[in-house]
């Protein structure tokens, strides 16, 4: 369905509405268990965790980055702060890029936002869940059984690997693609960030620590968070042409 101007207000809604039902749909199902198995065989899984270069490039490297980005958001809006206050402040132009420049204070402080709390709301949902990593499963060598999410809660296993919250760090840069000022970019930002986070997660599903799902749910409750934060901050902003 294509979403008319102005009506951010009910995107939100509508993805968070989609997200519940992939959750309930395809976490602990058969699906998941295949594609894991993809990376599984003779007891071992595809790729050993913490193993080099992988986690560098994969793991700490794009984590590196949004905390970068993070310092780089405050410092921004810190010293735009300065200057408006104190107009004698001249802040030198080679502190900021094109692209962060041409952003209003306002987007700048969405995006900030938004790359704080998508990661810490999925991070925190982990710890109600109790779901299993497929390496915690005896199905994979494991010591845990295979349960549904809410067998999970009631049994509060001791494990906390849905939703996934490595691969929830890379789409919560969804928040670029509700950004006003890059709307002309929109499409494009939201496939990059789109493969960003799913490389992300498939690293992790590459040695047990994360079914498809977990992936999945991330990626759509991250873009829920992003577009509810955008409609927040940018009531009245246009959005035309966003597809769901």
């Amino acid at each position: 369905m294509t979403l008319a101007k102005n009506s951010t207000d009910w995107l939100w809604l509508k993805l968070l509405c989609l997200t519940i039902i992939a959750t309930l749909t395809f976490e602990h199902n058969q699906f998941d268990v295949r594609i894991s198995e993809l990376f599984y065989a003779n007891g071992h899984w595809l790729l050993e965790k913490g193993a080099q270069p992988y986690a560098f490039i994969f793991y700490d490297f794009p984590k590196l980055l949004l905390i970068l980005l993070g310092i780089y958001l405050i410092t921004t809006l810190t010293l735009r702060f300065w200057q408006s206050r104190y107009s004698n402040i001249k802040i030198s132009k080679p502190l900021f890029v094109k692209g962060i420049t041409a952003l209003s204070s306002r987007e700048l402080s969405y995006l900030l936002i938004t790359i704080i709390m998508v990661p810490t709301v999925i991070a925190t949902l982990k710890s109600f869940t109790h779901v299993s990593c497929p390496n915690n499963l005896s199905l994979f060598n494991g010591d845990l059984p295979y349960l549904n999410l809410w067998q999970n809660i009631v049994a509060m296993t001791p494990a906390k690997c849905f939703p996934a919250a490595h691969a929830s760090a890379g789409f919560s840069l969804y928040g670029l693609a509700f950004l006003p000022t890059l709307q002309k970019h929109r499409y494009k930002v939201f496939a990059i960030v789109t493969i960003l986070g799913w490389t992300m997660g498939l690293y992790k599903m590459l040695f047990g620590d994360h079914f498809f799902s977990h992936t999945l749910v991330s990626m759509l409750l991250s873009w829920t968070l992003a577009c509810a934060l955008a409609s927040v901050l940018f009531k009245k902003a246009a959005t035309k042409g966003v597809t769901l």
